[in-house]
């Protein structure tokens, strides 16, 4: 029997749920992705126009990383007052400062109009984008995951992980357009801000939606008992202190398991663009096309993977996609050298196809890791404090090696090398699909029959 706080909602009050995270992350992840498209098309030459291209791609690409540098504070910030205020609050101002920020760099002149101020003002820019997104990952999927019945928790929590594909596709979608109809010219000159500009749009149509629903179940119930514990004089620890305390492990295997699933995935859908278009001799608009095309293929695949996990174990699925990645890499560049169409669109697909088989379980997996009145600050932190060594630096460190060795050999060898500890990291933990995320302390051996809850995992929970 559920309890309470945990039986499955009504199908339709559950659905709007998940459209509203699903619509918000979408919206994030476009303000995010199109980005990081940007400076891999345009942003070299408008703000760091001065350098050789392939350097001005370099230092686009560093401006592209330091959202990821800020992602841990979102994640440390939206984590702690999420796990004392809800998630629908911080949700909901996750999505005002991202779509501001994403809205801004539309309006932002460029090097030709105020110099090295430009380049100044685009990484304040990107550095709110990144503290936007550092707190929206952790709050949009466990509003959906504590929402949910455990045994399909895998595949309605996979449906917030759309929205990166999605926001991928929209973002590859409006710039492909862009770049077909309008001449490279107009493009570089004001073509380029009216997907940012679009944003605006898109946060208002968010917001609604956001507002929409209600707080989740669990987390109400856990505050009720923070609130009467209070009452009787208890000293409640901060989230961030508890979860170091009790999830330190936990953390750790999140972070692990982050590494092949964030560089993959920013070696195939933004350094793609340098590679295909320098090395493979591919135009923009073909790259563009097959990063269109997968992403939508990507979209479909993710809750298919997180169903999958709901049948044979989060563990399992990830380890897949995991040593799937590591398996293709070689052939992935291969593909691309073909410099045909055909050969581009599937190295890019099986690679997100793969991709899919980690991203998909992940949210469910994270979620599960951690107690109620912690869990968006564990989540938020074991994702967001990886991203950081892993998606940050990826399209760098792999433009870097392209610059140095002229040769797609190390940049494969290093996806791989991030596979192998995703597979040490997940191979170390356990698996979770049966907790119940409001009566089993998420440290539990849930190999073996559910434990009742003792009061000392109330007071932490």
């Amino acid at each position: 029997m559920s309890s309470p706080a945990t039986a499955p909602p009504a199908p339709s009050n559950l659905k709007r749920i998940v459209a509203a995270s699903l619509i918000g992350t979408t919206i994030e992840w476009y303000d995010f992705f199109l980005y990081g498209s940007a400076a891999a098309l345009v942003f070299n030459k408008l703000f760091f126009p001065e350098s050789d291209p392939l350097v001005g791609t370099l230092l686009s690409f560093l401006t592209y990383a330091v959202g990821f540098a800020a992602r841990p504070i979102g994640a440390l910030v939206f984590g702690h007052y999420g796990d004392r205020l809800g998630r629908k609050k911080l949700l909901v101002l996750s999505l005002l400062l991202m779509g501001g920020a994403t809205f801004a760099i539309g309006l932002l002149p460029t090097h030709a109009t105020i110099g090295s101020a430009a380049p100044v003002l685009l990484t304040v820019l990107r550095l709110i984008q990144g503290f936007a997104l550092g707190g929206e990952w952790g709050g949009a999927v466990l509003l959906v995951s504590e929402h949910g019945d455990a045994k399909r928790r895998g595949f309605w929590a996979s449906w917030p992980q759309t929205g990166a594909p999605a926001g991928q596709l929209l973002a590859t979608g409006v710039l492909s357009f862009l770049t077909a109809v309008l001449s490279d010219a107009a493009f570089g000159s004001w073509g380029w801000r009216i997907p940012f500009l679009l944003s605006g749009v898109l946060v208002i149509v968010g917001l609604w939606i956001r507002l929409s629903v209600d707080e989740s179940p669990v987390f109400r119930q856990a505050l009720e008992q923070a609130e009467a514990r209070k009452a009787e004089a208890a000293t409640e620890r901060l989230p961030l202190v508890a979860v170091l305390k009790h999830h330190w492990r936990d953390v750790l295997v999140a972070m692990g398991a982050r590494m092949a699933e964030n560089i993959s995935y920013y070696v195939i859908t933004a350094f793609i663009l340098v590679y295909a278009t320098v090395s493979a001799g591919v135009s923009k608009q073909t790259a563009l096309n097959a990063v269109l095309i997968a992403s939508a293929i990507h979209f479909a695949v993710i809750p298919a993977w997180g169903a999958l996990s709901d049948r044979i174990g989060r563990r399992p699925v990830y380890l897949i996609g995991a040593a799937g990645v590591a398996l293709w890499m070689f052939p992935f560049f291969a593909l691309i050298d073909t410099g045909g169409f055909g050969a581009l669109l599937l190295a890019v697909t099986v690679g997100l196809v793969l991709h899919g088989a980690m991203y998909a379980p992940q949210a469910a997996f994270f979620s599960e890791m951690f107690a109620t009145r912690m869990r968006y600050s564990g989540a938020s932190i074991g994702a967001q404090f990886a991203s950081v060594a892993a998606g940050a630096p990826a399209p760098l460190i792999a433009t870097a090696l392209l610059d140095a060795y002229g040769t797609s050999v190390p940049i494969a060898l290093y996806v791989i090398a991030a596979s192998l500890l995703t597979v040490v990291a997940v191979a170390a933990a356990k698996e979770t699909r049966h907790r119940d995320l409001a009566n089993v302390a998420p440290s539990d051996d849930t190999d073996g029959p559910a434990r009742t809850r003792t009061a000392e995992d109330a007071h932490i929970v």
